[in-house]
């Protein structure tokens, strides 16, 4: 794999500081001298004009003085002398720049009049930068302290990306006092160009990292930012504080669905998809910084809570109860052996009570017990210093305790002065432990959401679900005829007929430009009736009195389709009023009214909604949002997220509806804004469900013309299962074969397939002699982000059922434009021209992804695979690193 296009800005082999200085208080003096201090490796020179040496430094006058390559220039001297500097970088072939001048702070205009000249500038030079930034960055397993910070700085496994310096020094802070250490720390400063995204994207394969916590203000590139969170998720516990929760503007969107979307909602859906635990205050990050080291994970939310001071339990127990985490009771083998250990007066149910009197080896005996219980995912052992009671030797059989269990076992250590050693001792051993019970009860409902969003990182919809195929010639006809017509806003009508093109079922309705026309069509559908205004350029119908429901004569019809044609005539415009819309009731008594929607984000693009119907949907506000593409496990969790499920249950006289036919209209949405992207807005409200199944009463549907140039699927945060590069073939002896993307499902299937590879083709493959693939390598070749990664497996039908007979697969390298591959054949099915169907297959994928060239390593031994890269059109040359290996390389618009 090529080197990531962040790594001479974050692993730089040398590095010039502009502006360095003596200056105590000046950044260039905080910056060189935490570099100095840091023990950097690598090559430091520092540019001052006026100084020949600074702190012990020589030093340059300017930048070409310097004969040296430089990969990263830290700029700290004033924004007005950026622009020459920039010039001055490129002509050095210094691609990475980092801005750190003082007074490029706030968001003046003449500040972003300059930083937009300096992006500009650099974006012609092929300059990336990071900041302006007050704080600057530290890679500290890299003893890289490139900062503007004093204090210390510990080595962890954590790291940072903040798009606030004044947060990232308090944490830093903070973490210092609790003998917390880092991986990395980022600030951002006002990410003018390098953003969360693209250090995401760095940290992914960075092995000194092993979590991530993001502070998080505004995102520009959100389709990175998901695509790199949901790599990063998939190896690394990832948490993230975003601000900004609340929006102030007034939404005037079209649709009753873009004007109820809340971005922070969409934000925190986008946070679960990708697996990663949302925080909501900085307390709660500095806990969730104690438990983030990857060794508390817990398989549910059912917690146990052991204290010797019912009080103090108690409050864990009010705290669990708020977040509805379950506190069960233990088996009766359990409790029968805390009879036998716990003094009479004790409580040996959830909440265990082990007395104000406990020792160390009673806390440790019935924390032994508890932890064991199958009923159990997790303990949090509340400690209070009482007569009797040993702080620091309970402390020391914590700690012990923790490392015979893999589930959470928390700690409360409540009070002051009498525990604070024991405290201490705590911390130094990285202990999961807290001054409150109600912390540790909030850290404990952490990790469980943080495994739920797990679940739904796993979940890969296909663009199209397995239910009968749309049909998408007949609403693309509908979609190019509104859009060539000058118009956005489809009419019931149309936009009714691109729901029954995708299935949905809607109420017949029919055009009446007259009174006439309006009691011919009630009569031919039989009354009763509806009838609706049909014009130009209103939001909602009812707004003008221009709906009717109930009429039950064809004196009534033509009554009062003459009343509302002058109505809407009046008010509208009679340029403005195309007729009138007549529909048969829908007949459901038992009718439930429903909204399903699309919006969209100004980040995430677009989002369904679902939620309680009617002409009072924003009164009631009862919606909740996802975004697409969406499986059945996907919409049952949406559903799941509103009020209105409840009314969807059979209550009094009513029949429950039918949730496999609402849950379908959800999957046939979210298939419809996959495949159209000019979709921009979408209301079926109101959708009446009852225990027969849904019909869409009205619908309006609101477009944008495609963006030119556009790639397919670019307009979703995440990327929808690749289901149009499956292809049935056959093999060179006629058996069928169906070559198709990898799903995460097919994990077990994978490692039967490795296991049963020869030791020869497992070595070419992996160059090691591995016999099995280890868990972790298995989630990883199983779980992909199809924006940046492919594996097409190829599979056949045996006797035991479906086998995989081989996988090819490529990684998009950094650049986006070239990716670096791997095959392998089962051992008993090569010469049959497998090896190729496989390859073009994967071509096909990557041309798909935009990219230009693919390439990859080949045992110079392998000479079978020399030869099939050969006649598969790849140029074959010497590895520029290693002698034992091949470099192939492949444009991909060469032929075979």
């Amino acid at each position: 794999m090529k080197p990531h296009y962040l790594a001479p800005l974050f692993d730089p082999n040398s590095v010039a500081v502009v502006g360095a200085s003596d200056t105590v208080g000046s950044v260039g003096y905080s910056v060189t001298k935490n570099i100095l201090d840091g023990g950097y490796a690598g090559a430091l020179y520092a540019v001052n004009l006026k100084h020949k040496t600074v702190q012990g430094l020589p030093a340059v006058k300017t930048l070409s003085k310097i004969t040296n390559p430089v990969d990263l220039a830290i700029l700290t001297t004033p924004s007005r002398t950026l622009l020459k500097l920039i010039e001055a970088c490129a002509q050095q072939n210094i691609r990475h720049v980092m801005i750190m001048s003082c007074d490029f702070v706030g968001q003046d205009k003449a500040s972003q009049k300059l930083l937009n000249k300096i992006l500009q500038l650099a974006k012609s030079l092929n300059i990336r930068i990071l900041g302006p930034s007050v704080f600057g960055y530290c890679r500290v397993s890299s003893k890289l302290l490139a900062a503007n910070f004093k204090g210390k700085i510990k080595s962890g496994s954590l790291a940072v990306v903040s798009q606030s310096s004044s947060v990232t020094t308090a944490i830093l802070d903070w973490a210092e006092l609790h003998d917390v250490g880092f991986s990395s720390v980022v600030s951002l400063g006002t990410a003018s160009d390098i953003d969360v995204g693209d250090v995401l994207d760095y940290l992914v394969a960075d092995p000194k990292t092993k979590s991530i916590l993001l502070y998080i203000e505004e995102l520009k590139d959100a389709r990175l930012f998901m695509s790199a969170l949901r790599a990063a998720s998939r190896s690394k516990a990832v948490l993230a504080l975003k601000v900004g929760r609340y929006e102030q503007e007034i939404k005037v969107g079209r649709t009753h669905s873009e004007r109820l979307i809340n971005h922070n909602d969409v934000f925190d859906v986008a946070l679960k998809r990708a697996g990663v635990l949302r925080l909501r205050s900085i307390n709660q990050l500095f806990t969730a910084i104690r438990v983030m080291d990857g060794s508390y994970r817990t398989k549910g939310r059912r917690l146990a809570i052991i204290t010797n001071g019912i009080g103090a339990g108690l409050m864990a127990v009010d705290r669990a109860n708020d977040l509805h985490i379950a506190l069960p009771q233990l088996t009766e083998a359990t409790i029968a052996q805390l009879r036998e250990l716990l003094p009479l007066q004790s409580s040996v149910h959830n909440p265990v009570d082990v007395l104000g009197d406990a020792n160390a080896e009673r806390f440790k005996l019935a924390t032994e017990l508890v932890i064991k219980d199958p009923n159990i995912d997790g303990v949090l052992v509340v400690f209070t210093p009482q007569v009797g009671t040993d702080d620091m030797a309970t402390a020391e059989a914590m700690i012990a305790l923790k490392k015979t269990t893999d589930k959470p076992l928390l700690l409360a250590w409540v009070g002051g002065k009498k525990i604070d050693a024991s405290r201490k001792l705590l911390g130094k051993s990285q202990m999961a432990f807290f001054n409150a019970p109600e912390s540790a009860v909030e850290v404990f409902y952490s990790l469980a959401a943080w495994q739920y969003n797990q679940q739904l990182l796993l979940q890969t919809p296909s663009p199209l679900g397995e239910m009968e195929a749309p049909d998408l010639e007949t609403a693309q006809m509908i979609i190019s005829t509104v859009l060539a017509s000058g118009r956005e806003v489809l009419d019931e009508v149309e936009s009714k007929a691109i729901l029954r093109a995708f299935h949905i079922p809607v109420t017949l309705t029919i055009r009446a430009q007259s009174v006439d026309e309006a009691v011919s069509a009630a009569m031919g559908l039989g009354l009763p009736v509806a009838m609706k205004i049909d014009a130009k350029g209103i939001l909602h119908k009812t707004d003008i009195d221009g709906v009717v429901l109930n009429l039950n004569s064809l004196v009534q019809v033509a009554t009062e389709a003459s009343k509302m044609l002058s109505r809407a005539q009046e008010r509208l415009g009679a340029e403005n009023v195309r007729g009138l819309v007549i529909q048969p009731m829908h007949g459901k008594k038992s009718g439930r009214e429903l909204m399903v929607g699309v919006g969209r984000d100004r980040a995430f693009g677009p989002v369904i909604t679902f939620g309680y119907g009617g002409v009072t949907v924003e009164v009631f506000n009862d919606i909740a949002v996802s975004l697409p593409p969406l499986n059945e496990y996907l919409a049952e969790n949406l559903i799941s997220r509103t009020r209105v499920k409840k009314m969807l249950a059979p209550f009094r006289n009513l029949p429950g509806v039918d949730m496999a036919a609402v849950k379908a209209v959800l999957l046939r949405v979210s298939e419809m804004v996959c495949e159209f992207p000019q979709i921009q807005q979408l209301d079926i409200n109101p959708l009446i469900a009852d225990e027969n199944g849904v019909i869409a009463v009205d619908a309006r549907i609101v477009l944008a013309p495609l963006a030119e140039h556009a790639r397919r699927y670019s307009h979703m945060a995440i990327h929808p299962y690749p289901a149009h590069l499956a292809q049935i073939t056959q093999l060179k002896n006629g058996l069928p074969l169906v070559l198709r993307p990898i799903r995460p499902e097919d994990a077990d299937l994978i490692a039967l397939f490795v296991s049963k590879l020869s030791e020869e083709s497992r070595y070419n493959r992996f160059m090691s002699t591995l016999k099995s693939l280890p868990q972790a390598m298995l989630a990883r070749f199983t779980q992909l982000d199809y924006t940046r990664e492919m594996a097409i497996v190829a599979t056949v039908e045996t006797g035991v059922g479906t086998e995989i007979i081989g996988v090819a697969r490529f990684n998009a390298n950094p650049d986006r434009d070239s990716c670096e591959f791997a095959v392998v054949i089962s051992d008993q099915w090569q010469g049959m021209g497998l090896g190729v169907r496989l390859m073009n297959a994967l071509f096909i994928a990557a041309r798909d992804m935009g990219l230009s060239l693919i390439e990859g390593e080949v045992l110079s031994s392998n000479k079978t695979m020399l030869t099939f890269m050969k006649h598969m059109g790849f140029s074959i040359t010497r590895h520029a690193e290693d002698d034992s290996l091949k470099w192939v390389v492949k444009r991909l618009q060469d032929p075979v």
